[in-house]
């Protein structure tokens, strides 16, 4: 595969101002966290991105999509009472999200539609800050432990407040489903304005100002309880400080962060000063606290971020005092926000500011465990190539941008040696960003979609222009298909037809006329189709957990087979929807009546009679109606067609180059397994049946960065699929099988055999009572034993606990330096041993669940059952096939560290293919194993996108990274081409950013 790496693409991330979870934390909520859990990142350019945590997966599931002069500067959730069921029932409350931003409204957004659903607005100031109330929850009466009842006519729902540069406090109520106006609360005094607010309680409001006051306020009434002054500011600076934070402990205790870059502890009930420390040299910006109170983080303008704990008193002194632990700067430039999230089993606060790439700390084993940054660019890639044109065409805010990649040796009329050149650029006009964007494959198709409009162009080349600089004009789009926008669009590889995803995720398709001659343009027609997706019972929540309503329906990417004749969509909830294209009879056409327009809003249906209509002879089928694809366990995050491999069909047809039938579907979920499907027939592929998750490799399902794309590479000799996420590129040979987890755990643990002898338990004599063994060109090497050998086969039978953040520190990296374990033996061995942890939290006993965790406990259980299963089934058809293609299954002895060693080679990251050649010896005949299964690099950082540049080109030394292993060097012939790729790389020491703090930086 010939690679370009580019950075010519002027991505620029943008900061980040507010992050929400949709949940409070809880220490005594148990398990890893609710399936409704997500988080909000609030960025400069209006944008709100929606990750799903997924117990430390981190999925960038979908962007709200901001507009011109928009910014996100504070964000809140709130749900919505629960509501009386059937039979007895409680069903959960909808999730709600709030925005402000430099303006006098605040924000609700349609999470659904990924559009704005209202905005609430009034006659005071410019709002500044955002609080949620607390929920509502019963508490136990004193007397007789009975849970207390909402007084009558008392809310239950959430309130909102929000601070204003006026100094008021407005007063939102969330009733009803709707955003309304409830009390204005202002101080006598001056007009400062309100730079924080949070919630003592359900009735208090706590409000920090510029004018060096904190204020407390009752909701019921809007009487001003107390003010709180923090004095002049330190000499030389201003008099009066900003207090930029304030947070509240849950025993009341209040916390503030203020422009002195000092932290102060009030009482909860005299509202007195307790404590106050120096933690930063510059504007304490924002502060966080844990779910029990004993923890405290703050980040300043000096990239810090410090953690504070509660210190016990001496022995006379029975008030406790706070200390900071420890500081370190995971930023390069002002730590502006935090957003934490508790449970028993996960601890996590999320950092962010100008610097734009989110960081995820572990807050109660901060120290002990490592953090994690989270990439500052899309997760859905925003770029698309024309590869017979080799153009590349490249999206952000409002904006198109086409360069030309150049082909062959660089000539001295490009200016700067470069090899590419900017062609085209669109700026799309009005307010909203833009949403999705593509340029079809011949590169003569544009279009481009925001929330609100659908804009279709014609490219073509400049007759005049030696530069090759692209005339792009406005295509007249029929007003059903523009009217109502789009989240999502793509064009069909051979330019017939444009798939467009609705914000509601209605998916339709329009069909593109080709122009007659080249001076005139194509036209699209005005019929649209409706493709109906099959109707699927959305998962059980819990009415505690709260409710997205239909968002996990939400359609995340559509895509096109190779041939144009399907299909296919998947969403968040991991439902895929395929249909297939297929000739209408005369009959059927002449009495096709039935039009669909845009502005239909019938339900899902998979009626049969509820036939799509026929345009130019053709009409879409729902494939696979009888059984549809089953639902898979996360979220979808790529689909692809594999392409017809026409070399091998070539050679199998004995040169009748017809086109065979593109059905087979890869998708991949969240969770990073790798399903391949029948799209015509609803089915597993036979590769996908051989190739359960269970049997992907390790690395593979370790890695944290999710997937973002994919590009297929197809020739004589090889198919090979590339992945790649944000930080790695990862290649899989689908013309061979994964390992079998007997293959893995013999290469692992068995050692090395020298001969064959029949006493051998790891040989197996195949049906002609001959021994398989592998030999090596150095097979003399005694396997050591490993010392802690026994701890890793240990490990790997149990789960690794994962905090939410990174890994677990070694012990030489930890600032502790203390075991958290100890062992108890009971008798004369270590039969009876049990781990005890010293941390103050028992570890769970193996193979039992407690009472306190049965959820996750079953669901982890399910899952190993699931595993099993589909390997038990994976080997029986592994054996079913060796069968049918005449083939014994052999149980081969492999070559124990040997063999472990070449299993390492074959996923190392830039190591070349072994030098040792490994031979598989079956009585007298001697045959090479086959080529690598798998590589991966993590040369490429910061990825913006890879796309390709032709479907195979020549290789061309010296013209890219050419990433060929020894067997490709192997498989070059004369007339062999390899995938030409660019990759887009975008990495943060290329990123404007605006100036930072410095002084004091290396203090």
């Amino acid at each position: 595969m010939d690679i370009h790496r580019c950075r010519f693409v002027p991505y620029n991330p943008q900061a980040i101002n507010a992050l929400a979870f949709s949940h409070p934390p809880s220490a005594e909520l148990a398990g890893r966290g609710v399936p409704t859990l997500r988080l909000a990142i609030g960025r400069a350019n209006g944008d709100i991105e929606i990750w799903n945590p997924m117990r430390g997966a981190w999925f960038q599931e979908t962007v709200l999509r901001g507009g011109k002069d928009r910014s996100i500067e504070g964000l809140v959730w709130t749900q919505d009472p629960q509501e009386p069921g059937p039979e007895g029932t409680k069903l959960p409350g909808k999730l709600r999200l709030f925005s402000i931003g430099f303006s006098t409204a605040v924000t609700e957004w349609d999470l659904e539609q990924g559009r704005p659903l209202r905005h609430s607005s009034g006659n005071y100031g410019e709002i500044w800050c955002v609080a949620a109330q607390p929920r509502w929850q019963a508490s136990s009466s004193s007397s007789r432990g009975n849970k207390t009842t909402p007084a009558e006519g008392e809310y239950t729902g959430q309130h909102l407040a929000a601070g204003c540069a006026d100094g008021s406090i407005v007063i939102l109520s969330t009733a009803e489903g709707n955003l309304q106006f409830v009390r204005l609360m202002r101080p006598s005094t001056k007009r400062a304005r309100v730079l924080s607010v949070t919630f003592q309680n359900r009735n208090t409001i706590v409000a920090g100002y510029a004018d060096s006051s904190i204020r407390l306020f009752d909701i019921r009434n809007g009487q001003l309880l107390r003010t709180m002054s923090l004095g002049k500011g330190p000499a030389g600076g201003t008099k009066e400080l900003l207090v930029w934070s304030v947070k509240c402990l849950p025993d009341g205790t209040i916390v503030s962060g203020d422009s002195a870059g000092e932290i102060r502890f009030w009482d909860a009930k005299n509202y007195a000063l307790i404590q106050r420390l120096q933690g930063h040299i510059a504007d304490t910006l924002d502060v966080a606290v844990s779910a029990n109170g004993d923890t405290v983080v703050s980040g300043g303008a000096d990239q810090r971020t410090v953690v504070y704990r509660k210190k016990d008193g001496e022995k006379n002194d029975k008030r406790a005092r706070w200390v900071e632990v420890m500081h370190r700067r995971y930023h390069t430039h002002d730590v502006k926000t935090f957003a934490v999230y508790e449970t028993r089993d996960i601890s996590i606060v999320v950092s962010g500011g100008p610097d734009a790439a989110p960081v995820v700390l572990p807050l109660r084993e901060f120290g002990k465990e490592h953090h994690r940054k989270l990439s500052s660019l899309p997760q859905i890639p925003q770029l698309n190539s024309s590869p017979s044109s080799r153009l590349v065409m490249s999206f952000w805010d409002r904006e198109v941008s086409i360069w030309r990649m150049l082909r062959g040796p660089v000539s001295h009329e490009v200016p700067d040696g470069q090899r590419h050149r900017l062609v085209g650029k669109v700026m799309i006009q009005g307010e909203e960003n833009i949403t999705s964007a593509m340029l079809s494959a011949d590169g003569k198709i544009l279009v481009v979609a925001t929330i609100s409009t659908i804009k279709v162009f014609a490219v073509r080349r400049r007759k005049s222009d030696e530069k090759g600089t692209l005339r792009v004009q406005k295509l007249d789009v029929p007003e059903a298909l523009t009217e109502d926008g789009a989240r999502l669009v793509t064009v069909a590889p051979d330019s017939r037809w444009i798939c467009v995803v609705r914000p509601n995720s209605a998916i339709y398709l329009a069909r593109i006329q080709p122009a007659p001659t080249a001076q005139e343009k194509p036209q699209i027609m005005p019929q649209l189709v409706k493709l109906n997706r099959a109707s699927r019972h959305l998962r059980f929540e819990k009415a505690s957990h709260g409710t997205l309503g239909d968002y996990e329906r939400s359609v995340r990417c559509v895509v096109f087979s190779h041939d144009s004749n399907v299909v296919a969509s998947g969403d968040l909830s991991g439902c895929v929807d395929t249909w297939v294209l297929e000739k209408a009879d005369g009959a059927a056409s002449s009495q096709q009546n039935k039009k669909i327009t845009a502005g239909s809003d019938d339900e899902d249906s998979d009626d049969e009679d509820d036939e799509s209509p026929i345009v130019e002879g053709e009409r879409w089928k729902y494939a696979a109606s009888e059984s549809p694809i089953p639902r898979l366990k996360s979220g979808v995050v790529l689909l692809s067609f594999r392409p017809a491999n026409l070399a091998k069909s070539k050679l199998l047809t004995n040169g009748d180059n017809k086109k065979s039938s593109e059905t087979r579907l890869m998708a991949l979920t969240s969770e990073h397994q790798l399903v391949e499907f029948d799209a015509a027939e609803g089915k597993l592929s036979d590769w996908s049946r051989r190739n359960p998750k269970a049997f992907l490799p390790a690395e593979f399902r370790g890695v944290k960065d999710r997937a973002m794309g994919c590009v297929w590479d197809l020739s004589k000799t090889r198919e090979r699929l590339w992945l790649y996420g944000t930080s790695w590129l990862w290649m899989f040979d689908l013309n061979q099988d994964f390992p079998s987890p007997e293959e893995l755990t013999a290469a692992a643990d068995i050692p090395a055999t020298t001969n064959t002898s029949n006493n051998n338990p790891t040989s197996t004599p195949n049906k002609n009572n001959k021994n398989t063994q592998l030999t090596t060109t150095n097979n003399n090497q005694k396997r050591k034993r490993d010392p802690q050998e026994d701890d890793s086969t240990t490990a790997r039978s149990t789960k690794k606990p994962n905090s939410g953040a990174g890994d677990r520190m070694s012990m030489a990296q930890s600032d502790l330096f203390f075991g958290t374990k100890m062992r108890k033996i009971v008798g004369a061995d270590d039969t009876h041993a049990e781990e005890i942890s010293l941390e103050g939290t028992p570890s769970r006993p193996r193979g039992k669940n407690t009472h306190d965790n049965n959820d996750d406990d079953e669901e982890e259980d399910d899952e190993d059952r699931t595993a099993q299963n589909e390997v038990a089934l994976a080997r029986l058809r592994r054996e079913r096939q060796a069968i049918e293609t005449s083939t014994p299954m052999k149980r081969v002895s492999l070559g124990g560290r040997q063999e472990k060693s070449l299993l390492s080679q074959e996923s190392t990251m830039d190591s070349p293919a072994p030098s040792k050649q490994i031979v598989l010896a079956t009585g007298d005949e001697t045959k090479s194993l086959p080529a690598r299964r798998w590589w991966h690099t993590y040369k490429y950082r910061d990825l913006l996108g890879i796309v390709p540049l032709s479907a195979a080109g020549p290789y061309h030394a010296g013209s890219g990274d050419a990433l060929s292993s020894e067997e490709d060097e192997d498989e070059e012939v004369d007339g062999e081409r390899f995938l030409e790729v660019a990759v887009v790389e975008r990495p943060m020491w290329d990123v404007y950013l605006p100036d930072r703090w410095l002084k004091g930086y290396d203090e």
